[in-house]
């Protein structure tokens, strides 16, 4: 089979090139009516293009330097919920804002309290005449302090199973009632939040799909988040990726370090892994299925992955990695090149010329396996439903699994 991405004469190529020349500087508006957003959705937003010509039509469009919008949590994981369940209204209200990166959405899921068991979740939504009264609160909501809009995620049946009594809101964050603290983490970045919900009026007209069937749409939702992590750039598909780390490594090589260079290559044979991982979704999807246990191995490898191109980064930088600004540019000490005499490699006066996102990287890397799922809770959804492995069984505070076996 033959991998390679089609030449350049390829007449897909093209009319993505014909595009980019009428539209030099496109608006995320202009983008979303093209189609290049979400070339693989149906009309009117997408182009119903194949995985290849996805991928033909993003690499135009980054070799020419045009963004999409930026609208991750909207665009990859609130759109197709309310695409699969929402009214016709919802559609017509949302979709097209959404995916031009006029209305910015984050995600309303994860508690305090209920840990990787989200099901457990304690926030209530009360029915009360055309409205839901909505209190509790949510952490690690990404982005919630510039969002227009939210997924929600809220009981409103506590009398009945877990999983049975909760439903799925769009929810305005600008209600009253709606407040939230920052969460800085060590890269001081404001990233996360913590939103509280004290008596928050939701419209009923903002449920999506049916009451008590938020659990279903939820797991919609999850299984898109986890594609969405793992496309696209190191830091769940933001940032750079691998083909971004082996220009510099051209521009400033060759690696002579036997070590680095294996590491290298393990990180480049990945990263094409990685893009067949993400062909298959693509074409999953083009079939009509929604994301399922795939979700999560695609996940698992890709955050690995991300971790492995900033270790390998790193260490191209060499004792400079550790310094605010350093980055895998310049003469590092993993490189060799011709009259290289210096290190110049940071976006500061000590390292000019370097983008922060690898420092950021750095820093960031280990939540990459911990965020959207852990490496754990994938891995059992890989056992249980990809390999047919039973259940772990349920341990017993204070129980060691063989007392709760009885086999003590």
């Amino acid at each position: 089979m033959d991998f390679d991405m089609p030449g350049p004469d390829d007449p897909r190529r093209q009319t993505v090139r014909d595009w980019v020349a009428e539209n030099p500087n496109p608006t995320g508006r202009e983008m979303a009516e093209a189609g290049y957003v979400v070339p693989h959705w149906p009309a009117p937003f997408g182009l119903e293009a194949d995985p290849m010509t996805q991928l033909l039509i993003d690499d135009e469009l980054r070799q020419a330097g045009i963004k999409g919008p930026q609208n991750a949590i909207g665009i990859g994981w609130a759109a197709p919920t309310i695409f699969m369940a929402g009214t016709q209204e919802q559609k017509d209200r949302y979709l097209l804002p959404c995916f031009a990166g006029e209305e910015i959405w984050c995600q309303l899921f994860s508690e305090p309290d209920s840990g990787s068991d989200l099901a457990s979740l304690s926030t209530r939504a009360v029915r009360d005449g055309d409205e839901y009264i909505v209190n509790g609160s949510k952490i690690w909501s990404s982005g919630a302090h510039l969002s227009n809009f939210g997924i929600l995620i809220a009981r409103t049946d506590p009398d009945v199973a877990k999983h049975k009594g909760i439903s799925y809101f769009i929810c305005p964050m600008d209600l009253p009632g709606i407040t939230m603290t920052p969460i800085i983490d060590m890269t001081t970045a404001h990233s996360f939040n913590q939103v509280f919900f004290d008596d928050v009026r939701i419209p009923a007209s903002m449920l999506v799909g049916d009451e008590g069937d938020g659990w279903r749409l939820a797991k919609v939702t999850l299984s898109n988040e986890r594609v969405s992590l793992s496309s696209g750039g190191a830091l769940w598909g933001s940032g750079p990726d691998t083909g971004v780390l082996f220009d510099l490594v051209k521009q400033n090589g060759p690696v002579t370090d036997p070590v680095l260079r294996q590491q290298l290559a393990q990180v480049f044979t990945n990263g094409k892994l990685l893009e067949f991982l993400q062909a298959r979704s693509l074409s999953a999807r083009l079939q009509g299925r929604t994301p399922g246990p795939e979700a999560s191995i695609q996940k698992l490898f890709a955050d690995e992955h991300g971790q492995a191109i900033m270790v390998a980064a790193r260490a191209l930088s060499g004792t400079h990695g550790m310094l605010s600004g350093a980055g895998p540019a310049g003469a590092v000490p993993g490189l060799s090149r011709a009259g290289a005499t210096e290190v110049n490699f940071g976006q500061t006066d000590e390292f000019p010329g370097v983008d922060p996102i690898w420092h950021y990287g750095y820093l960031f890397q280990p939540a990459l396996t911990v965020g959207g799922g852990t490496f754990a809770i994938q891995r059992n959804i890989v056992a249980e439903h990809v390999l047919g492995l039973p259940r772990e069984p349920n341990v017993e505070a204070g129980k060691s699994w063989a007392e709760t076996r009885g086999k003590v």
